[in-house]
């Protein structure tokens, strides 16, 4: 078997996970050793029942030997099933973990790396890659020791029985030791190649079945079904590629393996015929062989099996070591477990890409209790502003602060229970109505939970619903409007009861009535706390304390509604359009 470099330091760095259950591994390797010493016995009791057995005719002994034979293999049997049970609870308990610490990479990144990757293509590493590296639990570290002490047994064996016949034996040892370094060569960018092409297929798969609903109003299925089509033929083709090669390299090897096998007949039928060697010997001998070269086909199918397993883990160890863009501070600020809510943007720039700034020297202060609103036209730097204020991303010059504390020395958890952000379309997970507002505090009671639905004013619709709290809402809240979501996720912010809320208002066309309910609701949500709001629809804005106008990263224009009509200014023409 050969592996590359990084494959060797990929392959190490998987097994130290079997440091935490290092003595079930040792059972699993007693239990797997043992069988494989057993293995080894038959074709030497096969050898005393021909040459004393039969040729000295002693039928007692002939007994004793198969009685031993059958021994033998009920006690591999039994161990072979101990070691089953245990390799496979050593297997489980070892992806569970490896799974578990993938998830939790993925919840420690920023969300910079969220926006250069798709979600499907996330899930592939955290699901199938993970998926792929019990390979080398299973099968892997397993079969290997089995092939080792087999090869080191019967090797031994072979000489013990007869050294020139041993030599014959181990001729094709270097031209299938050279066949495994060409195909280890060759197969791995191979499957890399799949591994890249499935990602891109799940991330599609995953992306079109979100967009289901735009499919079939666009009416655009066999579209889509012509695009997967070319993603999963590039994975069939991947696949296809590797399969070539392997029906190369498994053929040949046990071809060479066979070539050993026939010398070893002719060369042991010729020294038997000269009297050098006993009819058991030869026999014995060529059983042993067979033993040689099966554990041999066996390492290389376990090489190509790692291969893929190894690939995997590539992908699954690239994301364990990406760290966050957004780092914690070495020693955080000690901060009061509730802010007041002041808010403070000190000369602030940020950029996405080079020389192509979103920000530009940001400066504002927000006191505590104020309702302010963001406003300009799409990518004027409102949402980027808020991103900023929740460590989203960190500027790249100047200060962001609450009750002046600096917001990069604040732990991130900290900072962040400071807010609730509410959208106008809102995301809702796939549960019931219960679990999704507890979600802004996972172990409230449910008079808690009741006590923000009615401030939300979202208790009316919930009491209508099939199971009420318990009514599963689907894939994104897909069994509730526009405006049921909304008032679910008022009442989640309510819940959490921050100091800040950041409200990014949508410009969806609803009812009157459902309008009244949710501005009802964000009405009690925003009273006694700061409130920042991305404002889309103008003409909600006049009961904000402030209104900050944001044009090419810059503020232009602050002040109430009505002053900023009267000024005939950048907000009075921003307004005009949208009564127009």
């Amino acid at each position: 078997m050969h592996f590359q470099g990084e494959s060797w330091r990929f392959l190490f760095r998987v097994l130290t996970y079997i440091k935490p259950y290092k003595e079930l591994a040792s059972y699993t390797l007693f239990a797997a050793g043992s069988a494989t010493v057993l293995e080894l016995v038959p074709p030497w009791l096969i050898k005393r029942a021909i040459d004393e057995g039969v040729g000295k005719k002693q039928p007692q002994l002939l007994l004793t030997l198969v009685l031993g034979m059958v021994g033998i293999y009920v006690g591999k049997g039994v161990l072979n099933m101990v070691r089953i049970r245990l390799n496979n609870a050593l297997e489980q308990n070892v992806i569970f973990d490896i799974r578990n610490q993938v998830f939790q990479a993925v919840q420690r990144l920023s969300l910079s790396y969220f926006d250069d990757r798709s979600t499907g293509e996330i899930m592939s590493r955290v699901n199938s890659d993970v998926e792929n590296m019990e390979r080398i639990f299973i099968d892997g570290m397993e079969n290997l020791l089995i092939a080792g002490v087999t090869l080191l047994g019967v090797t031994t064996m072979l000489f013990v029985l007869e050294w020139r016949l041993a030599l014959v034996a181990l001729v094709p040892i270097p031209f299938l030791i050279y066949s495994a370094i060409f195909f280890t060569t060759h197969i791995h960018p191979r499957y890399k190649t799949v591994r890249h092409e499935l990602a891109q297929l799940n991330a599609f798969l995953q992306d079109r079945l979100s967009g289901i609903r735009e499919t079939m109003i666009f009416n655009r299925q066999q579209y889509e079904g012509t695009r997967f089509e070319e993603r999963n033929r590039a994975v069939c083709e991947g696949s296809l590629s590797v399969a070539r090669l392997w029906s190369l390299y498994s053929p040949s090897m046990t071809m060479l393996a066979s070539f050993g096998t026939v010398a070893v007949l002719g060369v042991g039928s010729y020294l038997a015929a000269l009297g050098s060697l006993t009819v058991g010997e030869l026999v014995a001998f060529l059983a042993y062989a067979a033993i040689f070269y099966a554990p041999i086909n066996q390492i290389h199918a376990i090489n190509h099996m790692l291969q893929h397993a190894l690939v995997a883990a590539e992908r699954v160890f690239e994301l364990l070591d990406t760290g966050p863009t957004v780092l914690e501070p070495k020693d955080p600020v000690i901060i009061p477990e509730r802010l007041t809510g002041a808010i403070g943007f000190h000369q602030v720039s940020f950029h996405y890409l080079e020389n192509q700034p979103v920000l530009e020297k940001l400066d504002f202060n927000i006191v505590p209790g104020e309702t302010v609103a963001l406003v300009g036209a799409t990518g004027s730097g409102k949402s980027t502003t808020i991103s900023l204020l929740m460590r989203f991303y960190d500027a790249k010059e100047g200060m962001i602060t609450l009750d002046g504390y600096d917001v990069r020395k604040m732990s991130i958890q900290s900072l962040r229970d400071q807010f609730s952000l509410v959208r106008q379309e809102p995301f809702l997970f796939n549960g019931t109505v219960r679990e999704n507002i507890a979600y802004g505090k996972p172990h409230a009671t449910f008079a808690e939970i009741e006590h923000a639905t009615q401030a939300a004013c979202a208790n009316d619709f919930i009491e209508q619903l099939p199971n009420r709290y318990e009514t599963h809402i689907g894939e994104r809240g897909v069994k509730l409007s526009i405006g049921q979501k909304q008032r679910v996720a008022i009442a989640r912010a309510f819940l959490k009861d921050p100091p800040i809320i950041v409200f990014d208002e949508g410009t969806s066309n609803i009812d009157s009535e459902t309008e009244e309910g949710i501005q009802e609701g964000l009405q009690n949500l925003f009273a006694n706390r700061t409130t920042l709001i991305i404002a889309h629809r103008l003409s909600s804005l006049r009961k904000a304390d402030r209104i900050l106008v944001i044009e090419k990263g810059k503020i232009v224009e602050s002040g109430k509604h009505e002053m900023l009509i009267s000024k005939k200014g950048v907000y009075a023409k921003l307004f005009e359009a949208q009564m127009i």
